[in-house]
């Protein structure tokens, strides 16, 4: 039914023509001039001698010749504003080092990466995503070994076990910025005018539902998600109701049966008027929810996503209204089904030539006080220790990135295989479009569950070999 689409998404994940750069994705490009004096790069509470010798290589680098690096990343406005000013701190304290940045939306990202490492391309400095290491390096050929540069970036302020899952063909690949994890966060003034509690069970989120449809209305919704967020939120009911992992040695630890289960859990949603359907976001035009008008003026009023990107729904909202943490949505006798991954981390394209300038800027970013400060929790909760410690003493570790971190962390049962966000199973010609896109339509429930665990377990099978 679904194999020729399986194949060819497999296939154009690494073979994506030179044309995708002008797609969706395209990043802004911005160039900001650098300071003409050159500092000392002198971290707070440096003791080691991993860090005394980065600080000397950080010297070095300082007053060596004049280099252009290109550094990239994806996000919201609030993201480019604070990196770019990041950035900003960087060149003046390196002044011979210049940095041209490149970011956008995360629509299209992929593509454009893909495209770019295929070519050789690829800017110095990445911002990356845990899967792209096992996507498109998993022979170590895309990404510089990190270690290579033990004397420009300090690795003691990280668990070993931490740097692991970035650790890929004997290659340290990336350095991880953040852990983060899935969390329910709702729009309270929406629920205070529908007169009822935030759910906090499976049953009060259906109960929601009727409730939302009959007091405001058949536009207002508890939730609205997208098809990838439907699929996440498909794994959380299925890990809380079954109490086990999703994929387990590359393989979907579910039978078809448990899948159906949750489709149709999923397809329940819409039937209990908890969320639209998929054809009615369509129809609305905006390809995130955040951007959807009815997001913003809160007749959507729920969603579940990362503590390290919820600000980009907070901030959409008009006027005064009230976004709040809420609590994970239980029901079953197993533990919650807290679920995190490694939010991005750091990367070097193999290609640059100029990796010690690039390390340099990775080191600056992850380190030092100000850019630290700078940067704040909008990648999430730092892994990186001294940089926990700088946002703690500066009144930093506040807000609902932080506050929802710290309650996922304490319910972490459960993590992401690293091929979840394989952008053949992600992105939005992949398979949890089709499947969730389908489930929506009224496709058969059955012939879904199958094309979706085979799926899976032939884009793992393929990207671990």
């Amino acid at each position: 039914m679904f194999k020729k689409a399986v194949a060819v998404l497999l296939a154009a994940s690494m073979a994506m023509s030179l044309a995708a750069c002008g797609g969706s994705g395209a990043a802004e490009t911005t160039q900001a001039a650098g300071s003409e004096e050159a500092t000392t790069a002198e971290a707070a509470g440096e003791t080691t001698a991993e860090a005394a010798e980065g600080e000397s290589a950080a010297e070095e680098a300082a007053s060596g010749d004049q280099v252009t690096i290109r550094m990239s990343w994806w996000g919201g406005d609030s993201r480019h504003e604070q990196t770019l000013a990041a950035v900003d701190a960087f060149m003046k304290k390196y002044p011979n080092i210049k940095v041209e940045t490149e970011y956008g939306a995360w629509n299209g990202w992929t593509e454009k990466v893909s495209t770019a490492l295929v070519a050789g391309t690829a800017p110095d400095v990445m911002q990356v995503n845990w899967n792209w290491l096992y996507q498109f390096s998993n022979d170590g050929s895309k990404f510089a070994d990190l270690n290579q540069f033990s004397d420009i970036i300090d690795f003691s302020n990280y668990d070993e076990s931490t740097l692991k899952t970035c650790f890929v063909a004997d290659k340290q690949q990336a350095l991880p910025i953040s852990t983060t994890g899935k969390c329910f966060y709702w729009n309270k003034t929406t629920f205070d005018k529908a007169g009822i509690e935030i759910p906090t069970t499976f049953d009060e989120l259906i109960e929601a539902g009727h409730v939302f449809q009959e007091k405001l209305g058949d536009d207002y919704y508890p939730m609205a998600m997208l098809e990838y967020e439907r699929m996440l939120l498909m794994v959380y009911y299925l890990e809380s109701k079954y109490g086990k992992d999703w994929v387990v040695d590359n393989v979907v630890n579910y039978t078809v049966d448990e899948v159906v289960d949750g489709l149709n859990w999923i397809n329940s949603l819409e039937e209990n008027h908890v969320m639209p359907s998929i054809q009615h976001l369509k129809s609305q035009g905006a390809e995130t929810i955040e951007k959807n008008p009815d997001w913003m003026n809160g007749k959507y009023a729920g969603f579940y996503e990362w503590d390290s990107a919820q600000a980009k729904f907070d901030e959409a909202l008009e006027g005064d209204q009230e976004f709040v943490l809420g609590e994970f949505i239980t029901g079953f006798d197993n533990p919650t089904a807290g679920l995190y991954k490694i939010s991005q981390a750091w990367a070097i394209a193999e290609s640059s030539e100029n990796k010690e300038a690039a390390a340099t800027l990775i080191n600056f970013l992850v380190t030092d006080p100000e850019a630290v400060e700078i940067l704040g929790t909008e990648r999430g909760i730092p892994v990186n220790k001294e940089a926990t410690q700088i946002l703690t003493d500066a009144g930093l570790m506040t807000g609902l990135t932080y506050e929802g971190n710290k309650a996922v962390m304490e319910v972490a049962n459960y993590t992401l295989d690293p091929n979840f966000e394989n952008s053949a199973l992600k992105d939005t010609t992949g398979v949890y479009y089709e499947v969730m896109e389908g489930l929506s339509y009224g496709d058969d429930v059955t012939e879904l569950a199958e094309y979706l665990i085979e799926s899976i377990n032939e884009v793992n099978a393929d990207a671990m070999n």
